[in-house]
């Protein structure tokens, strides 16, 4: 029994080629793919940096929080780990929609003193 070598088909090897090529120029030219190429790659809060290994966990973020808002020149964004990306948000919500403080009692929360008498009672062991 012989073995038959399958010959590639050279023909889809070069449209996955093709794609691959497409695909990467596509990247490249959004706006991820630009900040990647204008900003090092360094968390701006942390300044964890990044790798090709790790690179998916660098974001863009963009600074007036309008993702529409795109400008060549890349001023509107910042590269953010996953992690200070999601700390800004939260924040930015919470400052959007008020924080949970507001909604807190003006009454104090303690009138107890536990050392109020403390004097007297040192003072007549003696």
């Amino acid at each position: 029994m012989t073995i038959k070598k399958n010959q590639p088909d050279k023909n889809k090897s070069n449209q996955i080629v093709t794609d691959a090529r497409r695909n990467q120029e596509l990247r490249e030219q959004s706006y991820r793919g630009q900040a990647l190429k204008l900003y090092p790659w360094v968390c701006g809060r942390c300044t964890r940096e990044f790798d090709h290994k790790n690179l998916t966990e660098l974001t863009v973020h963009h600074k007036n929080h309008n993702h529409d808002d795109n400008p060549s020149d890349g001023s509107n964004w910042e590269l953010l780990c996953i992690y200070c990306h999601d700390n800004e948000h939260s924040r930015y919500e919470e400052t959007r929609f008020g924080s949970s403080t507001a909604n807190k009692s003006t009454t104090p929360v303690s009138t107890h003193n536990p050392f109020a008498d403390l004097k007297s009672l040192l003072g007549s062991k003696s």
